[in-house]
């Protein structure tokens, strides 16, 4: 059995501290999600009782208050939170201990409503990507991935950037197009590129489970894995799953 890192060792610390606090993180509880990142964005009403899942991707402390970033499958949102407006008693500890030393921000994040596109390389689609990638910059709402092979580039994107890839490869040849897909991003040990077989007991545990791959996008410390949006549930099971053994 190989060593574990001093990441994994302090994260299993906190997960034994969670659990003796009679937190489970997971599988996590289940709560009556009411609102999405962007529907709290497009309804916001001030003084309206909203409840939210994600993942913690930002924490910054100041003092009694915090804010911190939530992200779940349709964006990312800030939330404020106030000590001694979740701890209203003595006792701090779900504040000071739970919230800022225990939780820890999340390392999969998951995406949904992505397109995907398969074009023919031509000497103008080197031009066309360079305009949705300028259009893809104005919001942190899109998602946009290219990659370029020898014969055809591939672009997976957000589905609020549809109509921008339409119109702008509008006269390009189209090879295929995918809709109804969503990511999983992973970061990845910082050591991964010495270590021989990390992606092929990812997708090993993927393809046990008959999970259908649309694609799959690299750089040196992330790996995103796109598959149908009816597999995302399962596929992000398997991978936490992954991560607690």
């Amino acid at each position: 059995m190989s060593q574990l890192s001093e990441q994994e060792i302090v994260r299993r610390e906190k997960l034994s501290k969670l659990r003796e606090l009679g937190i489970n993180p997971y599988p996590a509880d289940l709560y009556p999600v009411s609102h999405s990142s962007a529907k709290v964005k497009s309804d916001f009403s001030e003084g309206k009782k909203v409840v939210m899942a994600g993942r913690l991707m930002r924490k910054k402390i100041q003092g009694k208050a915090a804010f911190a970033d939530l992200q779940d499958s349709e964006g990312r949102i800030q939330i404020y939170i106030n000590r001694d407006e979740i701890c209203p008693g003595e006792d701090k500890s779900k504040y000071n201990d739970i919230f800022k030393k225990l939780l820890d921000l999340g390392d999969v994040i998951v995406r949904s409503d992505l397109c995907d596109f398969t074009f023919k390389n031509t000497p103008s689609l080197l031009k066309e990507i360079a305009k949705i990638l300028t259009k893809s910059s104005e919001s942190s709402d899109y998602f946009l991935t290219v990659s370029q092979g020898i014969f055809e580039t591939n672009i997976v994107i957000s589905k609020n950037l549809q109509p921008f890839v339409n119109e702008i490869f509008e006269k390009e040849n189209l090879i295929a197009n995918v809709l109804e897909l969503a990511s999983l991003t992973i970061k990845l040990p910082k050591e991964n590129q010495e270590q021989s077989g990390i992606y092929y007991f990812i997708l090993k545990q993927l393809a046990w489970a008959d999970i259908s791959l649309q694609e799959i996008i690299s750089t040196t410390n992330e790996m995103t894995i796109v598959v149908k949006e009816k597999d995302i549930n399962q596929t992000f099971a398997i991978l936490m799953d992954m991560k607690l053994k």
